[in-house]
């Protein structure tokens, strides 16, 4: 990727969806699902916030900045806005950022949600406030909780955000469907926009996922994989 590729701005662009089993949401562009089918709530947990020591890193914390590569339905933010209200104290300040190509319709994410009651509260919320066609940018407040998506490429989103981020759940699909979302170059602008001592987690375990993320400077290590698959990432910046 290019310089002139991180300033190119890309409009919002549709998800193709075919839906199996009723809610389960499959991506015609790359050709994987956008969860777990064994249960992507219980995946998230595993992966993304056990990943990333939290909810343990939240105790006594005032504001923390999560960045996710992949939006997708919606799922690890609704997921990590439950745990963080049986945590956090009062007054703590949540903002999840996501970076994501192909944001959904409302309905999509409603459809797709719908599966998990322990989420309900949070689903109904978050299609409550999505705006009818997603732009550039979407800001969205609930109370202490802020979201923000960045809509358009990985690289580009995240090549310009201003924000550091305490923790990453790296959450594009299958690398071998999307090497973009894994690249050399943009694990270097994710190591970038860590803070000292933030961390990663991922559910890829790819050997060239492995590889440029210590190349960009995070200490990794493999942990055991969720619902039977062998291993997953985390690591931390020094």
């Amino acid at each position: 990727m290019t310089t002139t590729d991180l300033r190119q701005s890309q409009p919002p662009v549709a998800q193709n969806l075919e839906w199996h089993g009723g809610d389960m949401p499959y991506s015609v562009e790359f050709g994987d699902h956008f969860y777990c089918r064994t249960d992507g709530r219980v995946e998230c947990g595993h992966v993304f916030l056990a990943g990333n020591r939290l909810p343990r890193r939240w105790q006594g914390c005032s504001a923390f900045t999560i960045g996710e590569l992949g939006f997708g339905t919606g799922l690890n933010f609704c997921e990590t806005w439950r745990q963080w209200k049986q945590v956090t104290p009062k007054g703590g300040r949540l903002h999840f950022v996501s970076f994501e190509r192909f944001p959904m319709q409302a309905e999509e994410i409603a459809r797709a949600l719908s599966h998990w009651q322990e989420i309900d509260a949070e689903r109904q919320a978050l299609v409550a406030s999505w705006p009818d066609a997603p732009a550039d940018r979407i800001d969205i407040e609930f109370g202490e909780v802020r979201l923000t998506v960045v809509c358009g490429t990985a690289i580009e989103g995240v090549g310009v955000a201003q924000e550091r981020f305490d923790a990453w759940y790296l959450d594009g699909f299958a690398p071998a469907r999307n090497p973009d979302m894994w690249s050399d170059d943009l694990m270097r602008l994710v190591f970038d926009r860590t803070v000292p001592g933030g961390t990663f987690a991922t559910y890829a375990a790819a050997g060239f996922v492995r590889r440029n993320l210590t190349a960009a400077g995070f200490a990794v290590e493999r942990l055991p994989g969720f619902a039977g698959k062998r291993e997953m990432l985390r690591g931390d910046r020094p």
